[in-house]
């Protein structure tokens, strides 16, 4: 069975870029679109990570091939962000887990006891900002899986990903990450013999779980982008006044790619890393008694 396991429509909220956030969505995909494309481009199952949302759930929840998912917006004990991949919940759940969301270890607990398989996502991405030694000492220590190929991010960081996935010995996911529709299922999860969502879930949680697909690129950024701002000004007419800075999206992405870049190049070079033969970082698994 196949599913695209990252994937957001219109009600991820608004963008995070200062002053586009009060005028630009993350997503412009509405939910029932992003099903059909789905199951056209060969998935098994669907579901959809929104920010911090379930509301997708109620046009889709009639589809028997369907489960409610959530991209958390967590905070840890360093006042750093991370995004949290939470799969197959109910909406009792989302209550509780918003409740919990700056507070990282108390949600991990949480999750833990309601046995919902949950992954760190991007974890060598400045999407969310700052990272510290410590948070991957959180990471190590209360994840169950790690999201090791995402559609939008560079091929460095997912293969770096990927490494620290399997010296940590966590269950490895992939999505597209998508925010339009030309991106969605290009990127997806396989559990082979997989029959039903279940047996689906149980591979994910064993490990048995092969990638597949693109990872992201500068060009594939650019696209996006541009689309998404289409998309703003087609459902707010006003916004067409942006419309030159369009001409600036290239250098946008470009700096964006570097700080990528720039980003895997540190981490992975301090988190899991041998130094010597016997001797590893503080971050390490090995180290942090975990």
């Amino acid at each position: 069975m196949r599913c695209d396991l990252h994937v957001h429509t219109r009600h991820s909220g608004m963008c995070t870029v200062p002053v586009l956030n009060r005028v630009c969505r993350e997503s412009y995909t509405e939910p029932q679109p992003l099903y059909e494309t789905l199951k056209r481009r060969g998935m098994d199952l669907v579901t959809v990570t929104d920010h911090d949302s379930i509301d997708a759930v109620e046009p889709l929840r009639r589809h028997p091939d369907f489960f409610l998912s959530e991209e958390v917006t967590a905070a840890t004990p360093d006042g750093t962000e991370l995004h949290i991949g939470v799969y197959d919940l109910e909406e009792r759940h989302h209550l509780e887990i918003q409740r919990r969301r700056r507070d990282l270890p108390a949600l991990c607990a949480y999750l833990g006891e309601q046995r919902l398989f949950f992954t760190i996502n991007h974890v060598y991405s400045s999407l969310t900002g700052r990272r510290t030694e410590r948070d991957f000492v959180l990471f190590a220590r209360h994840f169950p899986g790690m999201e090791a190929l995402n559609g939008q991010i560079p091929e460095l960081n997912n293969r770096r990903a990927g490494e620290l996935a399997e010296s940590w010995g966590k269950a490895a996911i992939g999505g597209s990450d998508a925010h339009t529709l030309a991106s969605l299922g290009r990127t997806f999860t396989r559990v082979a013999g997989a029959r039903t969502k279940r047996e689906f879930l149980d591979g994910l949680r064993s490990g048995r779980a092969s990638l597949h697909g693109e990872s992201g690129n500068y060009w594939k950024l650019t696209r996006a982008v541009w689309s998404l701002g289409s998309a703003m000004m087609r459902e707010n007419n006003w916004t067409l006044w942006l419309l030159p800075l369009g001409a600036l999206v290239p250098l946008v992405t470009l700096a964006n790619s570097v700080r990528e870049y720039a980003f895997v190049s540190r981490w992975a070079a301090r988190i899991c890393r041998p130094r010597t033969r016997t001797t590893y970082s503080s971050a390490c698994p090995n180290e942090a008694g975990i």
